[in-house]
């Protein structure tokens, strides 16, 4: 007698049949080269308990992460590397921000808006040192990123360190 489960016999339990649609949805948003929703529902497939599902999804949610990753366009010019590093910047990819930043700053030296980003990227790595001297470069080429500083939020590390309060102060009357 076939049990449930067994080769050969439909699984009919309600998490597995969900499961199964599931998959269905990630596959034709895969075949449809929407990779990053296809990843999305993969991810959350291979978590699961339904075994059989959870493998098969392993394998496309392997599939997704290299098409997402061939579909990334490489950054050849200063500004396409400054636009990557300032927004993995802003979803707190800090490694990945400084490297591009670092990138963007040897293609094209001393742009204040270059510089005054590597100085945030380094105060949110917590290397205080090489945000200040990014940033005292940063204002020598734009006073207004003075200003600019003593608001942001990517500074806060710095709110006590002296070398910061002397650098957003100086000029002030």
């Amino acid at each position: 007698m076939a049990t449930e489960g067994s080769p050969g016999t439909p699984r009919t339990d309600g998490k597995y049949l969900a499961a199964l649609r599931n998959f269905e949805a990630g596959v034709r948003m895969f075949q449809r080269q929407n990779y990053d929703k296809a990843k999305e529902i993969f991810e959350k497939l291979a978590a699961g308990s339904a075994i059989e599902v959870t493998n098969r999804a392993q394998v496309y949610l392997h599939l997704c992460e290299q098409k997402l990753v061939q579909a990334r366009p490489v950054p050849r010019t200063p500004e396409e590397y400054y636009n990557l590093g300032v927004a993995q910047l802003n979803a707190r990819e800090i490694e990945a921000a400084l490297e591009n930043l670092a990138k963007a700053n040897k293609l094209r030296p001393n742009q204040e808006h270059i510089r005054y980003a590597l100085a945030a990227a380094h105060a949110l790595a917590g290397n205080p040192d090489a945000a200040i001297d990014h940033l005292t470069t940063a204002i020598e080429l734009s006073p207004r990123n003075r200003y600019q500083a003593g608001k942001d939020e990517d500074f806060r590390s710095l709110a006590s360190d002296p070398r910061f309060r002397r650098l957003i102060q100086q000029g002030v009357a």
